[in-house]
């Protein structure tokens, strides 16, 4: 079975102290990093949280309006429900694209000075 894996380190790599761990916790650098991640997934999480709960909530109580048809068959409740599952890969493609250009370099840097290969 062939994998798009690269082979195995023949280097050993150091691997961080607890003391270390802990340096690079409260260092700036980490905050940054968080605060890059919260900031975005905090807001989104939230909003997208509200979206559902809007839903079930219309879903429960406004039955007249989310009975309402659009097109044919198709009525509010199908195209809110549809726009459900559209939304949540908007979301985790919209992160991917987050966390590849600012969360994963920053990453990346922080564990090469962990393992010291910088």
């Amino acid at each position: 079975m062939a994998t798009d894996a690269p082979p195995p380190s023949k280097t050993e790599r150091r691997l961080p102290s607890t003391e270390e761990y802990v340096e690079v916790q409260q260092s700036a650098e980490f905050g940054e990093l968080r605060r890059a991640h919260r900031s975005f997934a905090f807001p989104l999480t939230v909003g997208f949280i509200a979206w559902y709960l809007l839903y079930v909530l219309l879903s429960n109580y406004a039955g007249g309006f989310m009975g309402t048809k659009l097109v044919g068959h198709i009525n509010v409740a199908f195209v809110l429900g549809i726009a459900q599952f559209v939304t949540t890969f908007l979301i985790a493609w919209w992160y991917a694209r987050h966390a590849a250009a600012n969360l994963d370099p920053k990453g990346e840097a922080i564990k090469s000075r962990m393992e010291g290969e910088a």
